[in-house]
């Protein structure tokens, strides 16, 4: 069966979905990623943090099959992807947004939605049929939509819409492709106070059917809604643990939190 037309069944609680094991990557003599290892759980929120320069980007660049790793496996599933290409991990259940929006800005919420189930499940040979008319793009996209709070903006013009839901309609994109686990790069940037709530609400409520991989900067959030903490500083990870183990770590907070996560 086409990883495309897999269905997508349901795992049990704290199943691993994602994991990289001894993951490496060298871009020349620089090694951006060393040796990293952790494991992304069903129903919950997996959160890595680090500096600027530490590698959270270029790790999960890796993870998503947007660059090779050098050295190391990344398993989705079950299964080795370490040499899957982007769109195959996608069509496998690996959903990611990006720091920027990544939407279609002219288009309608729906049609922003409806696309992205589209492309998870392409039929070639149909292309008589107008896509419009495809009822599995356009039921994923309207529970996309549903779970993401945006179903009362189906019909809005998607640049219409404001910064934090912008961000919502990315993950109601993702959404629609069916994912298993969703790879979200710093989801909370540029929001205001009351979107960021709205943010880590939906992210709250998603966990329970995905696991979740999130690269953010706003500590405070982090703290509030991850169930796990991986710490990188120059490519490494110097820790990994429960909130409270990291909140209380001499060298985390050496190395990275400073003040801040005593208080």
């Amino acid at each position: 069966m086409p990883d495309s037309a897999r269905p997508n069944t349901p795992s049990a609680a704290g199943e691993v979905l994602l994991r990289a094991t001894a993951v490496s990557r060298s871009f020349g003599g620089l090694k951006a990623v060393d040796a990293v290892s952790l494991a992304v759980r069903r129903g919950t929120v997996h959160a890595v943090i680090g500096t600027n320069g530490a590698g959270k980007s270029t790790l999960i660049n890796v993870l998503s099959g947007e660059i090779p790793a050098s050295e190391g496996s990344v398993e989705l599933l079950g299964l080795d992807v370490s040499h899957w290409s982007q769109p195959r991990r996608a069509q496998a259940g690996l959903g990611r947004s990006y720091q920027r929006n990544t939407i279609y800005a002219p288009f309608t919420v729906f049609e922003n939605c409806r696309l992205s189930a589209q492309a998870r499940l392409q039929r070639p040979w149909d292309w008589l049929s107008p896509a419009r008319r495809c009822e599995f793009s356009g039921s994923a996209a309207h529970a996309a939509l549903e779970r993401t709070g945006l179903a009362a903006h189906a019909d809005r013009e998607a640049g219409t819409l404001s910064h934090g839901q912008k961000r919502q309609l990315e993950i109601a994109m993702c959404l629609s492709t069916a994912p298993r686990v969703l790879v979200l790069d710093e989801p909370l940037a540029g929001m205001g106070a009351e979107e960021s709530e709205r943010m880590l609400a939906l992210l709250e409520g998603l966990k329970s059917e995905q696991g979740i991989l999130l690269v953010e900067h706003d500590m405070d959030a982090v703290f509030r809604v991850s169930d796990e903490i991986t710490v990188m500083v120059n490519g490494r990870v110097i820790a990994s643990g429960a909130p409270e183990e990291i909140r209380n770590s001499p060298e985390v907070q050496e190395a990275y939190l400073g003040e801040e996560v005593s208080q």
